[in-house]
């Protein structure tokens, strides 16, 4: 990201690469529970729909700690964790596209120039969220799946593991199945990629230039912290369509529309922020981990590749 100084060597494509990649997977692991539980919270209101037809159980998630203590009373503390191989595959792809890519991407717009407006910011965060979308759908698919599923004995489980969900949603629902949700999940990333990575660059680069803070821990801080409120509160209707309609049932929903208006129909327009409260948690202190380690691994990166350059 910006800030720099001159007297610093610029990490290369590779590393920014490899290092958002690895970042994203460390994040995940540390925030994971919260983004279930943020799925359960989403999901709710069709449960209370499936209840009212006999077709599921009642409502009874309540908060997000509610929620995760009660995962743990009925399912056990692994299912916290329902969906974790799928979200690190998907972090390995995903994060590495959009962040590792965004700042050689906001180059290609700018044409190498040293301003930066913020219409080139949003264009590349558009860009590089579209394109890890189209890297990481599956895997997204597959982690929400694994995420919404109960694992207490009342319940039957869809799938046993990982490769076999990304079999079966692909036998059932053939391969477009795997893609379920692109539109909205687009539309979210595109959305999360330019509220996060934009926020951030703005916010760093505005803190370095206006305060005393140098390019370090403070000023990472800060700017992630900022940058996971304003993205939860722009994202959050767009990723509980996305969440409500990859987790359907084939034939629920005609199309992403449809569900949108069902969820406005039968749940009113709150269900749009259905789970908030575990989103900011969880994309505040994955916004705070992702690019605090992020930055750092940069910076070793390439300090290791210094080092190994003046050895030979």
């Amino acid at each position: 990201m910006v800030g720099f100084g001159p007297a610093d060597v610029p990490p290369s494509a590779a590393v920014k690469f490899v290092g958002a990649g690895t970042a994203g997977c460390i994040a995940d692991l540390l925030t994971f529970p919260l983004d279930t539980a943020k799925v359960r919270l989403q999901i709710q209101g069709e449960a209370r729909a499936s209840a009212a037809t006999g077709k599921g159980s009642a409502v009874k998630y309540r908060g997000v700690f509610g929620t995760i203590t009660t995962m743990v009373r009925t399912e056990g503390p692994r299912s916290l964790y329902s969906g974790l191989v799928a979200g690190l595959q998907r972090q390995m792809s995903f994060s590495s596209v959009r962040i590792g890519l965004y700042d050689s991407v906001k180059q290609f717009y700018t044409k190498g120039s040293d301003h930066v407006g913020i219409g080139s910011r949003l264009l590349a965060g558009s860009t590089t969220g579209a394109m890890a979308v189209a890297f990481a759908q599956p895997t997204d698919v597959v982690k929400v799946r694994f995420q919404a599923q109960a694992r207490s004995p009342g319940h039957a489980r869809r799938y046993c593991g990982t490769i076999d969900a990304y079999k079966t949603i692909a036998k059932e629902e053939g391969i477009r199945g795997l893609w379920k949700g692109t539109a909205p999940n687009i539309a979210r990333n595109a959305i999360v990629n330019c509220t996060e990575l934009v926020t951030y660059d703005f916010i760093k680069d505005t803190l370095l230039k206006s305060t005393p803070l140098t390019d370090n821990l403070p000023c990472h801080f800060v700017s992630a912290f900022g940058a996971g409120l304003c993205t939860t509160v722009i994202a959050s209707p767009v990723d509980v369509i996305k969440t409500r309609y990859m987790n359907a049932a084939l034939g629920q929903y005609n199309s992403v529309l449809n569900c949108a208006a069902a969820m406005m129909t039968k749940e009113g327009p709150l269900a749009f922020y259905k789970g908030f409260m575990p989103s900011f948690l969880r994309l505040g202190s994955w916004n705070v981990v992702m690019f605090v380690t992020y930055e750092q691994l940069k910076r070793a990166m390439m300090a290791a590749n210094h080092n190994c350059t003046t050895i030979l």
